[in-house]
């Protein structure tokens, strides 16, 4: 397989089951571009984990950080990372226990984000500031200028299923040029008043462990796309494998998981449960060749 794609003898790849990998990613390729379909994370999976050594920001952390937001509020959304993200990511507790603490996490941050009357307008400046970073490639090329372009180019449609902020992820991928007409998001949204001003987020809300069917009703967006049962699904997170649970029939699933954080007390979860695992690897130079090798007549 490494001949076909030769990304995958990248120091960063670990594959548990090598045959079997091998198999679905033919399947893939044989079952042909019509019918396939992407399924990814935002945050951490299409945007970058780290960067010179430093974290680089979700699309939470965007906005939390950013100008609009009052000391006050910035230190209390601070104060709400520290308590909630080391439980997000503690292999030791079951999603049971999880669920409803991601619940008061999200639920606090954005009431913390309505209490500053964040302007509509804002939006696009905000992104433009901050230090937001889609996944880069090897070479000359973006990675994510090269995933976006082949999945458009191909109209293989791309699902991006994010716990973020909808409307500054998709600021981030407008303002790299890649919001094709094939991409489609769900995510946490906000609602603004006649002035433009934040008053509410709309339900329902996203958060890391419910990304699956319960959120998704009411969209049908894969109920329209009965016939593409081939995917490949992105994610960063154990939340994520649940991303294509509203599929009608998935005949071919592929699914690469990207380990950024804590490597070797999550490595064991991550390849019983991903196909193929990225170690600390900041680029989609992997994604992209299975999808040149999977796309290419």
């Amino acid at each position: 397989l490494c001949l076909q794609v030769p990304e995958l003898e990248k120091a960063t790849v670990r594959i548990r089951q090598p045959e079997r990998v091998r198999g679905i990613i033919q399947a893939l390729r044989e079952q042909g571009v019509a019918k396939l379909q992407v399924i990814s994370d935002f945050d951490m999976t299409l945007s970058r984990f780290g960067c010179n050594g430093r974290r680089c920001p979700t699309s939470h952390n965007i906005l939390d950080t950013s100008r609009v937001i009052s000391e006050d509020g910035k230190k209390k959304l601070k104060d709400l990372l520290h308590y909630y993200y080391p439980i997000e990511i503690d292999p030791n507790r079951t999603l049971e226990e999880k669920c409803p603490l991601m619940v008061e996490w999200w639920t606090k941050a954005h009431e913390l984000l309505v209490q500053q009357k964040i302007h509509k307008d804002d939006i696009a400046q905000i992104v433009r500031e901050s230090e937001a970073m889609l996944r880069y490639g090897h070479g000359m090329w973006d990675g994510f200028k090269e995933f976006f372009d082949q999945l458009h180019k191909n109209n293989v449609p791309l699902f991006i299923f994010s716990a973020g902020i909808g409307d500054i992820l998709e600021e981030i991928i407008r303002q790299a040029n890649v919001f094709y007409s094939n991409v489609n998001v769900v995510s946490n949204y906000m609602d603004f008043n006649d002035d433009g001003v934040l008053t509410h987020f709309k339900g329902p809300l996203i958060h890391t462990y419910n990304k699956n069917n319960t959120v998704l009703q009411g969209t049908g967006y894969f109920q329209q796309l009965r016939t593409r049962t081939s995917i490949i699904l992105l994610g960063d997170s154990m939340g994520d494998l649940t991303m294509a649970d509203g599929v009608p029939s998935v005949e071919n699933i592929l699914k690469i998981g990207f380990l950024n954080d804590k490597v070797e007390e999550r490595r064991g979860k991550y390849l019983d449960s991903y196909d193929i695992v990225l170690e600390s690897d900041e680029t989609l130079d992997v994604v992209n060749g299975i999808l040149r090798y999977i796309l290419t007549e």
